[in-house]
């Protein structure tokens, strides 16, 4: 969900490179697992399906790069800096596209324009770095600016053919793409290669939970995209109790398990058998309040994602009802 016109390259498979000839850096200033994420890889397949570097369906056909994604639009509107990877120079940039996400609606306007606010650094040698869907208006550097590793390119946006906003980075050895976490294209399955482009390893998540929450109606998932679905405290009058959880990287036959125990003795639990791949997604289940209300107290709600019988993520929430 992802590509500025140069990421739109023709070939869909990263080519071979000799690791070790760029050192790479984090792209977005958040903590990896925390308060980010990476959505996608670098697509290994070379027909029409997607596989990524430990040939898993974390990729979708012909991506060129890794999406480094955030929980939410209310973290992207608080602004998430986009950091140089590697010291360089700027060949390209662009700062006035929208932050309005890829929609029928918007097709016509970023066609061309995949990328969306983005910035291409060379790093010499023949190696250059790519950053997209950046805020409008976020851009701090200028083309044939020198930036050392770290420095602040811009802001993570929702800008050019995204559905979610998160930073791509695409990386490219004399023109080729080149997967950072597989840059010798070596693949084999279920060992991933050691030998990356990262100055400090990156765990591989299969999957997982992006945030969860209680909230005292039923959530939309436009709510929850937001960031505005999760509630901490509810009062005992609520018309329901609401448990949800947003999640990314579902394969088919995974299971999501959701639990709320609490006050007054309730232990509700329901486990959903999740039937096909997909990106993101959310599901959510709970209560109407019984006659008296329901009892105030603390409550805790917990998800767990399971593929396989082995459990992928999980994640606890607090809740307080007040009477």
């Amino acid at each position: 969900m992802m590509r500025l016109a140069a990421a739109t390259m023709l070939c869909s498979l990263a080519v071979p490179a000799t690791a070790g000839e760029l050192s790479l850096r984090l792209p977005i200033d958040c903590m990896l697992g925390e308060t980010c994420f990476i959505q996608q890889y670098v697509d290994q397949d070379t027909g029409t399906g997607a596989r990524d570097f430990t040939c898993a369906g974390l990729s979708y056909d012909k991506h060129k790069g890794t999406d480094f994604a955030l929980p939410s639009f209310r973290a992207m509107q608080q602004g998430v800096d986009v950091l140089a990877s590697a010291p360089g120079t700027v060949r390209g940039m662009r700062d006035e596209m929208p932050d309005t996400g890829y929609s029928k609606d918007t097709a016509a306007a970023i066609e061309g324009k995949d990328c969306g606010n983005g910035v291409v650094i060379d790093h010499g040698d023949g190696w250059q770095t790519q950053y997209c869907h950046m805020k409008r208006g976020s851009i701090r550097v200028r083309s044939g600016q020198k930036v050392a590793a770290g420095v602040v390119l811009g802001q993570v946006g929702y800008s050019g053919r995204t559905q979610f906003p998160h930073v791509h980075l695409s990386v490219r050895h004399d023109g080729q793409v080149v997967d950072p976490f597989d840059p010798d294209g070596k693949i084999t399955c279920g060992s991933p290669d050691t030998d990356t482009l990262w100055q400090t390893p990156i765990a591989y998540a299969p999957g997982g939970i992006i945030s969860a929450g209680f909230s005292g109606t039923p959530p939309t998932y436009a709510d929850i995209r937001a960031g505005d679905a999760g509630r901490t405290t509810l009062s005992a009058d609520s018309p329901v109790l609401m448990f949800w959880a947003y999640m990314f990287g579902s394969q088919a036959g995974d299971s999501l398990r959701l639990e709320v125990t609490g006050a007054g003795g309730m232990n509700l639990t329901q486990t959903i058998a999740l039937e096909k791949p997909q990106a993101q997604f959310f599901r959510s289940f709970g209560k109407r309040r019984p006659d008296t209300g329901f009892a105030p107290g603390t409550y805790q709600g917990r998800v767990t994602l399971i593929r396989n019988g082995q459990q992928i993520d999980t994640q606890s929430v607090p809740l307080t009802i007040t009477p």
